[in-house]
């Protein structure tokens, strides 16, 4: 995968009708989606239990794009292996969630991943000043992770301009987590950030039979970037 900072859309298939996961993700690609994002949560890290490697492996056919697999699980290690098998191309873990995230990000690319670390609301940008030389993407969650559909944490914006300033000219992606709409979008995109993920603001009003908003809705968040 060759690197560029243009604004990428990836949205969660939290979102998606879980009956019809293969045929979501081939419609919102369809549609105009550039990644496709997987939110793993087990119930311990974070309140709430979504999916596991078996999903993961389960979609990777549908998905022609990117699989984003965003792990918000403590700990993370034990299935490093488990998520690189089942086809991810990025494997995001949180540094709040271990102690060796240097480790961490270590396995997750002699899997032959991409690893990314993220942020909660409330941790510094500071926290992953270490590890920029070691992660491929950095996910600044704008909502406290464990639920889709919560509103956007505005204080997150600064954050995102402090990494792009961190990064430089490293070959490092900003990924926005929670609440991006058309009127939150702007604000992350001028900030530095380029992939970012979008739960109901895609899915909403559309369906695998009427596919159509979903296009509608990508557009109008690129659109309110000016891309």
């Amino acid at each position: 995968m060759s690197f560029d900072r243009s604004l990428k859309i990836a949205p969660s298939i939290l979102s998606a009708d879980f009956a019809n996961f293969g045929q979501e993700i081939q419609a919102v690609e369809a549609q105009g989606a550039d990644w496709i994002h997987v939110d793993v949560m087990d119930g311990h890290f974070v309140p709430n239990i979504t999916f596991g490697p078996d999903t993961c492996k389960a979609i990777r056919p549908h998905i022609k794009t990117v699989m984003d697999v965003h792990l918000m699980i403590a700990p993370a290690d034990p299935y490093i292996e488990a998520f690189a098998a089942s086809g991810a191309d990025y494997i995001t873990v949180h540094v709040e969630a271990g102690a060796h995230t240097h480790r961490t990000l270590q396995a997750i690319r002699g899997a032959g991943a991409k690893a990314g670390i993220a942020l909660n609301p409330g941790t510094p940008a500071s926290a992953v000043a270490s590890l920029l030389d070691m992660v491929d993407l950095i996910c600044v969650m704008t909502v406290n992770p464990g639920f889709g559909g919560q509103k956007f944490i505005h204080s997150c914006v600064e954050k995102v301009a402090e990494l792009r300033s961190m990064i430089g000219d490293r070959p490092i992606h900003i990924e926005i987590d929670g609440g991006v709409t058309p009127e939150t979008a702007p604000l992350v995109r001028a900030a530095g950030a380029d992939v970012l993920v979008a739960g109901s603001a895609v899915f909403k009003g559309g369906s695998v039979a009427d596919p159509a908003p979903y296009g509608e809705n990508i557009r109008a968040i690129k659109a309110a970037c000016k891309e």
